[in-house]
């Protein structure tokens, strides 16, 4: 006989465990396709500028993996400090809000008509919105979180989940460029590092439309020509120098 131990509950973990990721992954989306644009976009300049006066591929791939690595942990510890910044700074103004409504009730309605009157409101649609309000006390205090505060109903982001995707997508996409150096030669690794950065910064510039919804084209375009300008950059900063 099985043990209930031994019942089949794994595939609701793991359907739940492929849950939380696809959300997560659905919440990050700005700071993946983020994450990757700047992964891809500095390395490459830092590739190119090398690779202008390198004497090898092994010089490049050393130069380029050395720095995705710095750049990807770098970029995680930003945005593990700036997702936690702003959880700070949310909760310090839910709880002044909190405050002044437990001690000065009058004055946060007294708040949401003037906002309710300066967004077109009428008197009686004024007492009306208000009366409803007063009837449902969670859902208002959504809505002075809203408009009051400018704070969503939502809850706060997880540093740790924002960092770790940056660092992830950071980390895979600065490798991009890197990469044919580790196997070709000099002149054969600059083309193709060129063709496949390019490939993945087309891909991101369409994501980057998609999430924005923006015109494709444009973001696109905008997207290759700060890689161009980086890698300009690079390039004339490798020739300086050598």
């Amino acid at each position: 006989m099985t043990s209930t131990s031994e019942m089949p509950t794994t595939p609701t973990a793991t359907a739940s465990l492929g849950s939380r990721v696809l959300g997560s992954l659905r919440d990050s989306a700005g700071e993946i396709v983020f994450g990757m644009e700047d992964g891809t976009v500095s390395i490459f300049g830092l590739v190119f500028g090398v690779a202008a006066s390198a004497p090898s591929s092994h010089a490049v791939l050393l130069a380029g993996a050395t720095g995705a690595a710095a750049a990807a942990v770098s970029m995680m510890a930003g945005t593990y400090l700036d997702v936690e910044s702003s959880n700070d700074k949310r909760a310090a103004a839910l709880e002044q809000r909190a405050a002044i409504r437990e001690s000065d009730p009058d004055q946060v309605w007294d708040d949401g008509r003037v906002r309710l009157k300066a967004a077109g409101f009428g008197p009686d649609e004024i007492d009306t919105v208000v009366g409803i309000l007063h009837r449902h006390p969670e859902t208002a205090d959504d809505v002075d979180a809203a408009f009051g505060l400018g704070i969503a109903p939502t809850e706060p982001q997880n540093p740790l989940v924002q960092a770790s995707w940056m660092f992830i997508t950071d980390l895979i996409a600065a490798t991009i460029p890197v990469l044919p150096f580790a196997w070709l030669a000099l002149s054969s690794a600059r083309i193709v590092s060129m063709v496949v950065t390019a490939t993945l910064l087309v891909l991101l510039g369409v994501g980057r439309a998609r999430i924005g919804r923006k015109p494709v084209l444009p973001t696109t375009l905008e997207t290759l020509g700060i890689a161009v300008g980086a890698a300009a950059a690079g390039v004339f900063v490798g020739r300086l120098i050598s």
